[in-house]
């Protein structure tokens, strides 16, 4: 199985880490993964979008014209990245900075509340985590206890208690549905 996830917002958001989050915990169930980063001009607040893709088979490339999942995690990303989800495709949105919604009747819409959420879990910095256990959720890409291992694992040197917090937003995401 294949799953693709095209994921944007503006540097300082957490994008990219998204992506290699999801590209490690692929790896570590044996899966290939394929992590495909693009910057705009600046990288702090400037904008960032990352193409991630978990398979059990090799994959061919990470150039897509339509995406099976978008996440758009502010209002720039949403209005550029809509329109390129497949039909029968997720658009997960972070509704803590869109408050706009999509028209679009062939894809399935996810808002989610995710800065309030990552400030209940302890930072509104860990909003893009609260995104990722929703898309941990709904997509199945890999299990809960090995993303919480990569949390774990690249979170560790920063201490227990961003640790704590990261793992607390994946489980706030991942309840969330």
């Amino acid at each position: 199985m294949e799953i693709e996830l095209l994921a944007a917002g503006f540097g300082g958001q957490g994008v990219m880490v998204i992506g290699q989050f999801m590209a490690a915990a692929s790896v570590k169930e044996n899966k290939y993964a394929l992590f495909y980063p693009s910057y705009g001009p600046a990288m702090r607040g400037g904008t960032a979008n990352c193409t991630v893709v978990s398979s059990d088979e090799p994959i061919g490339s990470p150039i897509f014209t339509a995406h099976q999942n978008v996440m758009a995690l502010n209002l720039p990303s949403f209005d550029k990245f809509e329109s390129t989800v497949q039909p029968n495709g997720k658009l997960f949105i972070n509704s803590s900075l869109i408050d706009k919604k999509s028209d679009r009747k062939d894809i399935e819409c996810i808002y989610v509340p995710s800065n309030e959420m990552a400030i209940e879990a302890g930072s509104n910095l860990a909003a893009n985590i609260v995104m990722l256990g929703v898309f941990l959720k709904l997509t199945q890409f890999a299990k809960k206890e090995t993303m919480e291992q990569v949390i774990q694992e690249k979170f560790g040197r920063k201490g227990e208690k961003i640790v704590s917090i990261n793992l607390k937003a994946l489980d706030a995401g991942y309840n969330f549905v």
